[in-house]
């Protein structure tokens, strides 16, 4: 499995100067690439290939007085920015016979140098390498300060180094895991556990453990809307406006980080401590349209399910992801009859088949559970719920898929 390691980047004001020349020059190579391709399209000509790109764009455009400043920066640059161009036009491409999962992709777009976040990439024939004091050595940049929060486990081949909006230097690397040494990392164990996601509380397990939802943006509001305020105040084009730009960039960074470092603990702790984890496919787009969209983008369910998914992967555990419309909130966990929808300000109801009491998100974790096919009888065996007779007036499918009612 490969993985991205991330570290910060501490320039100096000759190296910002550096890195600012590269991403400039790997922009222009990337729109002058774009531009040929459309101009050929609209002509009605075959597409350059990237060789004769290459040579058009890199080699001969050195030569001209107009781009010859493409020489200050390294060339393996402006090479991966083709390779780039490359793959945003095959996966348009892809997308529109139909060959690629999920959504569709647009047409490659040119790249304004008014993009606040910019990236270039640099592979082993730039020889670039890691000093023996702990710098990263970039050609044409120079020995580029590095803070270590960690090791890297095998020697990586390539760097990427990105600028974010809000003025941060990152060097991102790609690394190729070792599974055995990473099966050797995590505790032998066969507890299974449902997860109910949710805005009241970001998670509830099926053992009846509730953990809390920080609410990240919502605490960080008054903080955000007085910068932006600010913001809005200042001259358009002026140095005072950017620096209350960088200042609201800031503030949005601290959100997002925080929450990725949440999700981050949260799911390690539930890799480590479960063998198998069952969850809901949550439509979080669809949700992100209603009147909780805010408490919903703050919450980041997608980017929680997508790290249970890579950790579980890497570490031998299995997730299981049910149907979105499975009615977790709607059955009884110990009976399994069906009761019906129910409004969100409901958090308890009684079963009226058995009388059982349920907290609706302890009870929607512990059909999950069942659902996934994790929960066991009392001679050890997995079991899924059996199925459910349609009421009279709940005869047909409503449009639900045959394969979601049938779990």
């Amino acid at each position: 499995m490969q993985l991205r390691y991330a570290f910060r980047l501490y320039p100096d004001s000759g190296q910002r100067i550096a890195l600012a020349k590269a991403f400039g020059c790997a922009r222009v190579v990337f729109n002058d690439a774009v531009r040929a391709r459309e101009d050929a399209r609209k002509a009605g000509e075959a597409f350059p290939t990237a060789g004769h790109l290459s040579k058009q764009l890199i080699t001969q455009a050195k030569q001209a007085a107009e781009r010859c400043w493409l020489g200050e920066v390294s060339t393996v640059v402006l090479q991966q920015s083709l390779r780039d161009m490359e793959a945003a036009y095959r996966n348009f491409f892809a997308s529109l016979k139909g060959e690629r999962r999920g959504a569709k992709a647009g047409a490659p777009r040119f790249k304004s140098r008014k993009d606040k976040r910019q990236s270039i990439r640099f592979t082993a024939n730039a020889r670039w390498s890691v000093t023996d004091s702990g710098r990263l050595n970039l050609p044409k940049v120079g020995a580029v300060k590095v803070k270590w929060s960690r090791t890297l486990p095998v020697q990586p081949s390539s760097v990427t180094v990105i600028k974010d909006a809000a003025g941060r230097y990152f060097a991102s690397f790609v690394i190729d895991t070792d599974p055995v040494a990473d099966a050797t990392r995590m505790p032998d164990t066969d507890h299974t556990i449902g997860i109910d996601l949710g805005l009241t509380h970001f998670a509830v397990l099926s053992d009846g453990t509730k953990i809390d939802s920080s609410r990240f943006l919502r605490r960080a509001e008054k903080k955000l809307k007085k910068a932006q305020r600010e913001l809005s105040r200042k001259q358009k084009g002026s140095k005072n406006r950017e620096k209350a730009r960088l200042k609201v960039a800031r503030a949005h960074t601290q959100v997002a980080d925080a929450r990725r470092e949440f999700h981050h603990q949260l799911s390690t702790q539930l890799i480590r401590d479960n063998q198998a984890i069952g969850v809901e496919d949550l439509a979080v787009k669809g949700l992100a349209r209603t009147r909780l969209a805010k408490s919903v983008h703050d919450a980041g369910w997608a980017q929680f399910v997508h790290m249970l998914e890579y950790k579980a992967a890497r570490y031998g555990r299995t997730l299981v992801k049910i149907g979105r419309f499975t009615p977790t909130s709607q059955v009884c966990s110990e009976c399994g009859a069906k009761d019906g929808p129910k409004p969100l300000h409901i958090r308890t109801w009684t079963c009226t088949a058995c009388g059982t009491v349920h907290d609706r998100d302890h009870n929607a974790a512990k059909n999950v559970k069942k659902a996934a096919g994790l929960a066991v009888t009392a001679c050890g065996a997995q079991v899924r719920p059996g199925l459910v007779l349609a009421q009279r007036d709940e005869a047909g499918s409503h449009g639900f898929p045959s394969e979601d009612c049938a779990a």
